[in-house]
């Protein structure tokens, strides 16, 4: 079906994406680089322990790609394999991943809601069951906690009083499903804060892969909850996609318009934050009247808010995905001939991946300070 030419293409990608991975793994998890010097430096035994982080949290993306993958084979619709993204920026000086993620690009027509849900559904349910593995296996074998002390060894020190401004504090959002096993199998005395999650292999892979279970079932428009809800709703697709958008929307903006900001800024941001809602809105099929009544209504609701409540303050690393979803992918989702609802067990896993959806969704899930 493949040509040994696209496996050799994204052999590599998916090796080179490991790399990278692990490069990330080291940095964040042992706080190494393969660019510093002294004892700064990543060493060949920190890498290869570093594979702790980077081979699990590949691995559950490979799975949830490999299960649209699959899928699409069943029902004989023609896709790619999975394209993995490698993006590590350690050379920038900024933290990464190590990758975007992976994509399956379609070049068959999906003619059938049944196919468009059974396609979109397979992945994230894969992942996701990959995921619940690796973090039960995270929360039952946690180090002691000195652990912390051989990558923060000024902790040690009773006179030690914090980094101070000049470094950055970066910390983990929680979600209900990583804080319930938290509470249900992990020993307390063991279990390290959200800001010291990150040295924790097993338990950042876990969590970045709920992170990304969650994007991807966002229920809007081609992500895999867009077409969850294609199946599940055959009549009210787009209007659902059109209020979950705006309601993403609406929440990762909030607190960037507001009252207490001074006329100079106001000045500038109102009008520039306007045209970035356009530009999120012009693909969501409205008339451009509608379009533009619409991003007002948005950012008057808003800055009504922030009036009223000046400490609600959203998520604005949302807003980049928020216009990806918006100006590039669309909200909207291909129609098909028909509006048959799917079967009963299609149902329940659709409700089944919206309930994952909420479990792993995590409103603020990086926090820097």
């Amino acid at each position: 079906m493949y040509k040994p030419k696209e496996y050799l293409i994204h052999g590599l990608l998916l090796l080179l994406t490991l790399i990278t991975t692990t490069l990330a793994g080291g940095e964040w998890v042992y706080g190494k680089s393969i660019l510093a010097s002294g004892e700064a430096a990543l060493t060949w035994p920190i890498f290869i322990r570093s594979l702790e982080f980077s081979i699990p949290f590949i691995g559950i993306l490979l799975v949830h790609e490999l299960g649209h993958l699959f899928t699409s084979m069943y029902h004989k619709v023609r896709c790619t394999l999975p394209y993995f993204i490698p993006a590590w920026l350690g050379f920038l000086g900024s933290p990464s991943l190590g990758t975007l993620g992976a994509v399956i690009r379609m070049k068959g027509r999906v003619n059938s809601r049944k196919k468009y849900f059974d396609i979109g559904i397979a992945g994230p349910l894969a992942g996701f069951v990959l995921a619940l593995g690796v973090l039960t296996y995270g929360m039952l074998t946690l180090p002691p906690p000195d652990f912390i002390y051989e990558v923060h060894p000024e902790y040690a020190d009773p006179n030690f009083q914090g980094y101070g401004a000049e470094v950055m504090e970066f910390e983990l959002g929680n979600n209900l499903l990583f804080w319930g096993m938290g509470e249900l199998l992990a020993d307390p005395e063991r279990l390290p804060a959200m800001s010291e999650m990150i040295h924790y292999p097993y338990l950042f892979a876990g969590y970045l892969a709920l992170f990304f279970t969650a994007l991807n079932l966002l229920p809007i428009g081609q992500l895999d909850g867009g077409h969850v809800v294609f199946g599940l709703f055959p009549k009210k697709h787009s209007l659902i996609s059109l209020i979950a958008f705006v309601a993403f929307l609406t929440y990762a903006g909030m607190g960037l318009i507001r009252p207490s900001s001074s006329l100079e800024e106001l000045v500038i941001r109102i009008p520039l934050y306007l045209g970035f809602l356009y530009l999120c809105l012009s693909k969501s099929g409205l008339s451009q009247l509608n379009t533009i009544t619409l991003a007002l209504m948005l950012a008057a609701g808003q800055y009504l808010l922030s009036f009223f409540q000046p400490s609600w303050e959203g998520y604005q690393g949302w807003l980049f995905f928020a216009f990806l979803l918006g100006r590039v992918m669309g909200i909207r989702h291909p129609e098909v001939t028909g509006s048959t609802p799917v079967d009963t067990k299609r149902k329940v896993l659709g409700w089944l991946a919206l309930l994952i959806f909420v479990l792993c969704f995590s409103p603020q899930p990086f926090g820097v300070d």
